[in-house]
């Protein structure tokens, strides 16, 4: 799973922390900046307050102006020092405020403040400062024009008796402006706690928000794998863990699953191991185990014979098509081989990084790179013996393998190796027996030691033929060839219980003594079955092939052989073969009795009898492989 950068736990947690730091900075920032508007608002408050006292102190002085009225200009002068100062002054200030207000800016003079304050206000604010300005300006121009034009010597009677007419006027427009303004304030300041109070439950919000996703991204994940990690010790070794987030912990989940899916396929490749029967079955199982763990297409096991320069493509196995076959030999001498063999450690090839191997000869790589195959891993393998083995694993993908693959399989390679070697032990014993019972037979009737070897061969051709097109391709594996190439020698292993005095006979037999000869398929294959038996108890199947080779390699294809008078299909197919290249190999080589037939007769007398003794598929699959037959017939024929 692809994780992007804002899939990241660390990047929610530190948008989550960022995100509540900007939270508490801008209400912090925002309450400072409220309370710094409030204390303008209080200067304000203030003024509307002054314009009351203003207004106030205008009904106040005139009412008792009046009341007093001087009589002389004696006292008129002192009112003119008194009275009328204070009036103008109160006249001046209301003005100057007012003026102020509808400038929306209060100059530092008259709050004592060193900034301007710049005033906004709300709609009922604003048309209430709209009729207190017009009031005053009414209330001013009717109290300039009672005091006259004349300023040395106003009317301050006429002035008095004016204001105490329109005094209580100006007095509730000043009284109506500070409540508007006390209503605005009051207005703000429940926004802000309202504000306050928001941002407060967004916070927290916010925090049980994060807090959540915390639980469910982070400490749930963790408490189950920590739970996961309880079930795996207990020995639920492939247990999952649900992927429910794309951040590190579900990285750490995948790991986890990664790493119980290996676990658990390591447990079964090695159980699995343990029941191969054979070294094809434990190279079976590698292929499909291994692809839990990386790409892998090709599988083989290559063997360097010790104090020889060659090496040998023992076994391969692989489900799509090769250019390389078992038992192919490739030189040593400046090989990928060589270099895995002295350094003991895994080597990782790929087309782009090959070129120099190529260059130098490098016959194995050259074939496998026709097969298409692109990536190469060669892991040295531990053996019992002095040969060098290696596990080759290689795949159509090119670079398909990475650092981790190789740990992984340097890491298991002893597990690998201890494997390998139980199976190649075991068909080390099966081969020695092999030819410990060939020998046998081989001491019973001195005539086919010769027979044997040719025979075989031709067995192994025929076999292989036949895997390339016919009716029996389907049944033609690397792994049937070598057991039909093995098992060939055995089909005489009977005759170990037929007497000599019948075995050696030099004439003719009678009757009875050949109804006795019939009897050795019977014999080898009931010696094979024993041997089986034996082998099947200690976990292996090794002789089925020899069986059906020994007791029905007589059988006819039309149903006249002997012992059990099989026919077709009822004749397994490796006696079939088996049949033809013995019938070839003793019509083709000399015997006391007889000559050596020429190639073209012996292949006449066999497509006579094909459809009757023998099977037409196997004689034209005989006649197809004729070239690699007469390799083997010139090579031995001598022998």
């Amino acid at each position: 799973m692809m994780r992007r950068w804002y899939q990241s736990l660390k990047f929610h947690i530190i948008t989550a922390l960022l995100f509540q730091l900007v939270l508490i900075i801008s209400i912090t920032m925002f309450s400072v900046y409220q309370l710094d508007l409030r204390k303008h608002d209080y200067a304000i408050l203030n003024l509307a307050g002054q314009l009351k006292v203003f207004a106030q102190t205008f009904y106040d002085q005139s009412h008792n102006y009046i009341k007093a009225a001087p009589r002389d200009y004696e006292t008129y002068d002192r009112d003119l020092n008194l009275y009328h100062k204070d009036l103008k002054n109160n006249i001046d200030n209301y003005d100057t405020i007012i003026r102020g207000f509808l400038r929306r800016e209060i100059s530092t003079n008259l709050v004592g403040n060193k900034e301007i304050i710049y005033c906004t206000w709300d709609q009922q604010s604003t048309n209430q400062l709209d009729m207190s300005a017009q009031i005053w300006r009414d209330f001013k121009h009717g109290l300039v024009e009672s005091l006259g034009e004349d300023e040395n010597q106003p009317r301050l009677e006429y002035a008095a008796e004016y204001i105490s007419s329109n005094g209580i006027k100006i007095q509730q427009s000043s009284i109506n402006l500070a409540n508007a303004f006390q209503a605005m304030m009051e207005s703000k300041l429940n926004a802000i706690h309202t504000t306050n109070i928001i941002a407060i439950i967004l916070f927290i919000l916010t925090n049980l928000f994060i807090i959540l996703v915390f639980v469910y991204k982070a400490i749930r994940p963790l408490d189950n794998t920590r739970k996961g990690f309880e079930k795996v010790s207990n020995g639920e070794l492939n247990y999952q863990l649900p992927v429910v987030s794309n951040n590190e912990i579900g990285e750490l989940v995948e790991s986890f699953n990664s790493l119980t899916q290996r676990i658990s396929a390591l447990f079964q490749l090695t159980d699995r191991i343990h029941q191969a029967h054979n070294l094809d079955d434990t190279l079976k199982f590698f292929h499909q185990e291994f692809q839990t763990f990386l790409p892998l297409d090709w599988i083989g096991l290559i063997r360097g014979l010790h104090g020889t320069d060659t090496f040998t493509l023992e076994r391969i196995f692989t489900t799509l098509k090769s250019e390389l076959r078992e038992n192919d030999k490739f030189s040593v001498n400046k090989s990928i081989f060589e270099q895995v063999n002295q350094t003991k450690q895994p080597v990782y090839l790929h087309t782009d990084n090959i070129e120099s191997y190529l260059n130098n000869g490098d016959k194995l790589l050259t074939r496998l790179k026709q097969s298409n195959l692109k990536s190469f891993l060669f892991i040295p393998l531990e053996c019992l013996s002095n040969d060098a083995i290696v596990l080759l694993l290689a795949t159509h993908e090119n670079k398909a393998y990475q650092p981790k693959h190789l740990e992984l399989l340097g890491n298991i390679s002893a597990q690998i190796s201890h494997s390998l070697d139980k199976t190649i032990g075991m068909e080390g014993l099966v081969i020695s027996n092999l030819e410990g019972l060939a020998k046998l037979a081989e001491s019973r009737d001195p005539e086919t030691g010769d027979h044997l070897i040719r025979m075989s061969l031709y067995s192994a051709i025929i076999t292989e033929q036949l895997g390339k097109d016919s009716i029996y391709s389907h049944q033609i594996t690397p792994s049937y060839i070598r057991n039909v190439f093995r098992f060939a020698p055995m089909h005489d292993i009977g005759k170990v219980g037929i007497a000599d005095r019948i075995l050696l006979k030099p004439g003719m037999l009678t009757q009875e003594e050949r109804s006795e000869m019939e009897k050795h398929p019977l014999i080898g294959a009931d010696v094979l079955e024993r041997c089986e038996q034996q082998m099947i108890a200690l976990g292996h199947s090794v002789f089925q092939t020899g069986i059906e080779i020994a007791g029905c390699h007589h059988e006819k294809y039309d149903g006249t052989g002997y012992p059990k008078q099989l026919s077709g299909d009822e004749i397994p197919l490796s006696a079939r073969i088996v049949a033809a290249a013995d019938v070839f190999d003793a019509l083709t080589s000399k015997r006391p009795y007889k000559e050596a037939w020429p190639i073209d007769k012996a292949l006449e007398t066999m497509n006579q009898t094909s459809g009757k003794h023998f099977d037409p598929v196997i004689i034209k699959a005989l006649e197809q492989a004729l070239p690699e037959i007469l390799k083997v017939y010139e090579q031995h024929k001598h022998i």
